[in-house]
């Protein structure tokens, strides 16, 4: 491995996927490619997700490195059975919603059923954020009210917008269960202004691969300009407590 300023600091990637190449995005993802830019980044564990669980078992059974989410859509019948059958498997460690995907907003009774799962079981909510009509910051917030005790995980705290960034963060600060993680949101100053606003514990990394990419975010983490400490929390420290992988 070359000699470079992350190779200073533990770095746990919160949010990444293994996939096969489509025609809508046309990126794809192997467990070995995964693997391979771990090593190139000094990635000590990542968590990955799909839509085909089945796929990310295989991935993560008897793995050191690599952690899942269960992917399901809550319109789906079977979804709660998935939920609760994939969360008893060893190396999965939480729950993925796409609401702009599967059409549905956070704020939507129909979410509820998974909701109560993961807080039942004290496994993460990990939901996408950033994209009208879906998945704008504030429909988070009757959710995380309606579930105190279930620990909310915004991915892309807004994503690309500056109004759902700010809204974001301010949905964040005012809910002690929602946390952000900053793939795919190009704002370096906004990290910082998270961890200030909505605290030191509650933002972490991820880069998305393969639709995102650790050469990026990486930079865009040390150019948001925390030091050291608040750094080492953003790239390791606050996903791990959150996960219990320590």
């Amino acid at each position: 491995m070359r000699t470079t300023w992350w190779s200073d600091f533990e770095i746990v990637d919160a949010h990444a996927h293994l996939r096969n190449p489509t025609p809508e995005f046309n990126v794809s993802l192997t467990a070995d490619g995964l693997r391979k830019l771990m090593r190139e980044y000094n990635y000590s564990k990542a968590i990955i997700m799909a839509r085909d669980n089945t796929m990310i078992a295989k991935a993560v059974k008897n793995s050191r490195d690599l952690c899942a989410n269960v992917w399901v859509n809550p319109k789906d019948e079977h979804s709660k059975r998935e939920v609760t059958s994939f969360l008893k498997r060893k190396n999965f460690i939480g729950v993925k919603l796409h609401p702009l995907f599967d059409g549905y907003t956070p704020d939507s009774l129909i979410v509820n059923p998974i909701a109560k799962i993961a807080e039942k079981m004290g496994v993460p909510l990990q939901i996408h954020c950033g994209h009208s009509p879906f998945s704008l910051p504030w429909s988070f917030e009757p959710l995380a009210r309606r579930f105190p005790d279930l620990k909310i995980v915004l991915v892309h705290m807004g994503h690309g917008h500056i109004v759902y960034i700010n809204g974001a963060i301010e949905v964040a600060a005012r809910n002690r269960n929602i946390y952000l993680e900053t793939s795919g949101m190009p704002m370096h100053t906004k990290i910082k202004e998270a961890i200030e606003r909505v605290g030191r514990d509650r933002v972490m990394y991820g880069d998305d691969a393969p639709f995102g990419h650790p050469s990026w975010e990486l930079e865009k983490a040390r150019a948001s300009g925390l030091g050291n400490s608040d750094l080492q929390r953003l790239l390791s420290t606050n996903v791990k407590r959150l996960y219990s992988l320590d």
